[in-house]
């Protein structure tokens, strides 16, 4: 018969200590005791344990000592900290630091067992094969961000995803959400920057029937439909400030209220967020709550553009022709060689739309460079100043950049690329067409 899972409990209030051990008994665990960071640290030396839960203010030093002592084991314990209420810089200085969550006092019993529950699921393997055939290229950049997103499928604490459009962001999140013990949970993708501000609430909390006109019947919002599972908010910096308040309460609460109704429901959801902007500048400027920053970039995981791991371009090309139904078809060393050379503005999404239009093109089952129709390199910005003429092509080139980058921001999406742009659709669609966009 297998052994029970065994926990660690580390507090220095009998009562607390108490409190938890009853609980956890009754779910059938094993607990045992600690009153201080030494003594916590000699019993994690000593026994081997399934979860760790500390106090983050201890006698004789702070929790984030229990959570190093743990993290360094060859086996590493999961730990969850506890926090004063409303502490929100020590719950992130504790997830920094490696932990698996935070609970805040005083300690709601369901949310404890819900914690726990939630660890003792953690899968023991990185799965580092998995995240391999799933994220293409041998590059150093590549290799890192793989044993990055293992370590992070391991904890709970929120991610943010920096990197251009393009760069496959929302891959990693999925991967984030696919190797940890959330995996068997829903995986709910949001583009916040494709949702009309009028609709946000709605959309993200959900509504009661007759809340507003047309709500004919209850529905739940993407907090609900994730609950369990992973929300990946894509292009988190384009939310407007009245949304970000209500997204900042959500996650220090973790219940959300839908439109029309008088209380609230508690969701458990892991977030993962991502932006090409810079997050840490719009916040400088006050487009972006410093508040929720902190919240969301917890820990953050920067993809690489195509261009930093120009190695990896032969490989990506050979899978994105194999995915486009090319399985036959080969590249020639001249189109490698452009490839390989150009600077892929777009990243892969570029790269994907460049062979799928060259697989069409090609003759004989070969792609050659002519087939793959590049765009010419962007002018270096030190040569820009004295490159400005002819000033039409100067315009042109300025124009086909701001257009191809809203185009990338909004996956494609004209009448979404038109709003950023501040332009109407039928002027996009003259300015795509006099370009040549396609």
């Amino acid at each position: 018969m297998a052994a029970s899972p065994r926990i660690l409990l580390v507090d220095d209030e009998p009562d607390l200590l108490d409190l938890m051990e009853l609980a956890l008994v009754k779910m059938g665990l094993e607990t045992e005791r600690a009153n201080s960071v030494a003594e916590a640290q000699a019993r994690l030396a000593q026994t081997h344990y399934d979860l760790c839960l500390t106090d983050m203010r201890l006698g004789d030093g702070e929790g984030l000592d229990v959570v190093a002592c743990a993290s360094a084991l060859t086996a590493p314990v999961p730990v969850a900290v506890i926090t004063a209420y409303g502490n929100a810089g020590n719950a992130v200085a504790a997830l920094k630091a490696g932990a698996f969550d935070y609970l805040a006092k005083p300690v709601a019993l369901d949310q404890l067992r819900t914690l726990v529950k939630s660890a003792l699921n953690i899968p023991e393997a990185t799965q580092a094969d998995v995240t391999a055939r799933d994220l293409i290229g041998q590059s150093t950049a590549m290799q890192e961000i793989r044993t990055r997103i293992a370590k992070l499928a391991r904890t709970q604490a929120p991610v943010h995803i920096a990197g251009e459009s393009g760069s496959g962001k929302e891959l990693a999140a999925r991967l984030i959400h696919r190797l940890g013990n959330r995996s068997d949970k829903p995986f709910v993708a949001v583009n916040c920057g494709a949702i009309p501000e009028t609709l946000m609430e709605s959309e993200f909390f959900g509504y009661r029937k007759g809340a507003f006109t047309g709500a004919d019947a209850d529905r739940s919002g993407f907090f609900q439909a994730a609950d369990g599972g992973t929300l990946f908010l894509d292009e988190i910096a384009d939310l407007p400030l009245s949304m970000q308040v209500k997204l900042l309460r959500v996650l220090q609460e973790k219940k959300v209220r839908k439109v029309g109704a008088t209380t609230e429901e508690a969701v458990d959801v892991r977030i993962v967020s991502a932006t090409h902007q810079n997050l840490g500048a719009l916040v400088e400027v006050g487009r972006f709550r410093q508040d929720l920053y902190y919240r969301l970039n917890v820990i953050d995981l920067v993809m690489p553009s195509l261009r930093e791991r120009a190695e990896d371009i032969p490989e990506m090309a050979r899978f994105l022709l194999d995915k486009l139904g090319g399985a036959e078809v080969k590249l020639d060393r001249d189109a490698e060689k452009a490839l390989r050379a150009y600077a892929f503005p777009g990243n892969v999404r570029e790269l994907e739309n460049t062979l799928e239009r060259a697989l069409a093109l090609c003759e004989d089952r070969c792609i050659r460079s002519a087939d793959l129709n590049l765009a010419p390199a962007p002018l270096p910005a030190s040569a820009a100043a004295g490159c400005k003429y002819p000033l039409q092509d100067y315009l042109d080139q300025a124009e086909r950049a701001a257009i191809l980058e809203a185009l990338e921001q909004t996956r494609y999406n004209k009448t979404a690329a038109a709003r950023v742009l501040g332009v109407t659709f039928r002027s996009l669609r003259y300015r795509l067409e006099r370009l040549g966009i396609e």
